[in-house]
């Protein structure tokens, strides 16, 4: 006899197991860095996304290693529009990571605008 509070079943594992549908089971964020996003002023869609950039929006980070600036290049979205990258003097460790399958994002802090220029605050954060 089961004793399971919930039965365990083919559905319910491939539920667990796809990443894509949000659920992650025993996961927690671990704290890495404070930055502040590099390359706004280059973003031609980031005032479509402006007002969505507030404190505690969670951002996506994805690799860019064909990025012909900096090789460890991770860019920054809001909404599927790339607004910026982690400064190339921090991300060396965070895209090394990413390339051995570690999740990461960001968590908005602050953001000011100063003439052009979209200063964004962030924390980075690694699922584990």
């Amino acid at each position: 006899m089961n004793s399971s509070i919930l039965p365990v079943t083919p559905g319910l594992l491939a539920l667990l197991s796809n990443v894509e549908n949000g659920i992650r089971p025993f996961t927690q964020e671990i704290f890495l860095l404070e930055i502040v996003i590099a390359g706004t002023s280059y973003c031609n869609d980031l005032e479509s996304v402006e007002d969505k950039i507030i404190s505690e929006k969670v951002l996506t980070m994805k690799r860019d290693p064909k990025n012909k600036f900096d090789e460890f290049a991770i860019a920054i979205y809001c909404d599927n529009i790339r607004i910026g990258f982690v400064p190339a003097d921090m991300n060396v460790v965070c895209s090394r990571l990413m390339d051995a399958g570690k999740l990461f994002f960001c968590r908005v802090v602050s953001k000011k605008r100063k003439n052009n220029w979209l200063k964004i605050n962030a924390n980075i954060y690694m699922v584990e």
